[in-house]
């Protein structure tokens, strides 16, 4: 499986960078240690940021600049970043989904990069990183039909798999799911990257029985 950035991509975003991990794992209920850990860095987060100030996050505010240079409203199609971080400062609890989803929200939260995280097994061919249009029928997880026209959208060869909105139901992470893919989108460049790509390993490591893993950077 193959993973590609498109031209129109490339000219509206030059420094974008991807750091792509695939690895075996274990599927699980969060564990009370997992979860202790999610709680800990929302506590910190709510204490150290305002909400007016989470879209001036680098990493936040350059995925923002790329919907607008497509078209798309971020205020309207959040970044799922973004969403994330502005639920914990208006107090609103985050759901515990399972832990390898909790482990994504875990790294979100704490870097501002959004994240696609894939179940492997259902994606059909290669991917592409390219622009949604009006014609793209996008079932996105928890939300029903989403207008991805104007979003980055990941397709594999049957259709859209993921923006940084909203990941799709289709190739979506679930209880039985043993092979991961994840993709964090710097679309503000490689700072910051680096340490997702650790934290995130370490945390399938203890968490989900991390095993054959690879990371590409693109």
């Amino acid at each position: 499986m193959k993973i590609e950035i498109s031209p129109k991509i490339h000219e509206a975003c030059p420094q974008l960078a991807l750091a792509i991990i695939r690895c075996e794992v274990k599927n699980s209920v969060t564990s009370q240690d997992l979860w202790t850990e999610m709680e800990a860095e929302i506590e910190k987060f709510r204490a150290t940021h305002l909400l007016e100030d989470i879209n001036k996050r680098p990493q936040i505010a350059e995925t923002r600049k790329i919907y607008k240079a497509l078209g798309k409203d971020p205020n309207r199609y959040r970044p799922s970043a973004e969403a994330l971080c502005r639920r914990i400062v208006r107090g609103i609890p985050i759901y515990q989904v399972s832990t390898l989803v909790d482990i994504i929200n875990l790294v979100s939260i704490r870097s501002g990069f959004s994240i696609g995280g894939f179940d492997i097994e259902k994606i059909q061919g290669n991917i592409v990183l390219g622009v949604g249009t009006a014609n793209d029928d996008f079932e996105a997880i928890g939300r029903g039909l989403l207008n991805v026209e104007g979003l980055p959208l990941y397709r594999d060869e049957k259709g859209g798999i993921g923006t940084p909105t909203s990941d799709n139901d289709r190739t979506k992470i679930s209880e039985n799911t043993t092979s991961l893919l994840m993709i964090i989108n710097g679309y503000n460049g490689k700072d910051g990257l680096q340490n997702s790509v650790e934290f995130s390993l370490s945390l399938l490591e203890k968490y989900a029985g991390l095993s054959k893993q690879e990371v590409e950077w693109l």
